[in-house]
């Protein structure tokens, strides 16, 4: 496996091998050893999958409170996304940076964003698919939210504001000064 360690520590872009035929390829996604030789100690209990229709769609900025924090492993199984890690650990020298990365059916790259990140994607292709594991449950009373394009972290995303197709909820939250001792 491909391991890129990308600016903020701890953020990890994966590529898994492809072994292509005429038939297409095999790719083996996740294996616990290759993970903790990538620095990646942590138990997935959860695994999400989305469907986005629509290019411009936006989904984030999210997190999630101890004790139910966590860490995702991304992936995108159709069409491509743009996938953006923002630090929310108030004590980090990185707090307020962010890391994107294009992950997209082709690359078969997938982006490990431990915890006390903020996550969020804009779907670059109609039709994308995320599928993504988790190493906490979903616990609504510690689900957090940040504007997506909040100004105070100045994210260069490729949807303008007016295109951007959000949720109710992702619209209308807060600004990245929220975030006050989260983790």
């Amino acid at each position: 496996m491909q391991v890129e360690q990308l600016s903020i520590p701890g953020i990890l872009l994966l590529t898994p091998p492809r072994f292509a035929d005429e038939r297409g390829f095999f790719s083996e996604t996740y294996n616990s050893r290759s993970m903790a030789e990538a620095g990646i100690d942590a138990v997935f209990v959860q695994d999400n999958h989305s469907l986005s229709r629509q290019r411009g769609v936006v989904r984030g900025l999210h997190c999630q409170l101890a004790p139910h924090a966590q860490g995702k492993l991304v992936r995108c199984t159709r069409g491509a996304i743009w996938d953006v890690a923002v630090d929310a650990r108030q004590d980090s020298p990185s707090f307020g940076r962010w890391v994107a990365a294009e992950l997209n059916a082709e690359n078969g790259s997938q982006l490990w964003i431990p915890p006390g990140f903020l996550h969020g994607f804009c779907t670059l292709t109609e039709n994308a698919e995320v599928q993504y594991k988790c190493t906490a449950l979903w616990n609504r009373d510690c689900e957090r939210s940040v504007l997506w394009n909040a100004p105070e972290l100045d994210i260069p995303w490729p949807v303008a504001p007016g295109e951007a197709i959000l949720s109710d909820k992702d619209a209308e939250a807060p600004g990245f000064s929220a975030v006050r001792n989260w983790f």
